[in-house]
């Protein structure tokens, strides 16, 4: 039983390793994106798309928000209810996002689809 444990150890490591590596690739992009819209949009301390909190504060301005919905971090602590509060807040602020960049804000509904979300920032970023 023991030998069986230890002989998936390298497995569990380069799951964890992969899975790290996953997310600081997804963090870096993400926030590069984010930057790339604010600066697109003229919004200042574009930089602050690379803070935890502070990038949901950024893009309260991108989209012209009230900075007070910075707040909806707190969400998830909601039972039940909270974590599907924040989703449909961050489709609203990528909707207002994509307005700002001159897209249709419909586009703020596909953040909810994995990968395809990844696209639609990438546009949103560096496309015209």
């Amino acid at each position: 039983m023991a030998t069986d444990m230890l002989s998936l150890m390298p497995f569990l490591g380069a799951f964890i390793g992969i899975a790290i590596f996953s997310f600081l690739l997804i963090y870096i992009y993400t926030s590069l994106a984010l930057m790339f819209v604010a600066k697109k949009t003229n919004t200042e301390n574009a930089w602050l798309a690379w803070i935890p909190i502070a990038n949901i504060y950024l893009m309260t301005k991108i989209g012209g928000i009230h900075a007070a919905w910075t707040l909806v971090v707190l969400l998830p602590v909601i039972p039940l209810i909270g974590s599907f509060l924040m989703m449909a807040a961050m489709v609203y602020f990528w909707w207002k996002i994509a307005e700002a960049r001159g897209k249709p804000g419909w586009w703020g509904l596909l953040m909810l689809i994995p990968l395809v979300n990844l696209v639609i920032m990438g546009i949103l970023a560096w496309g015209e």
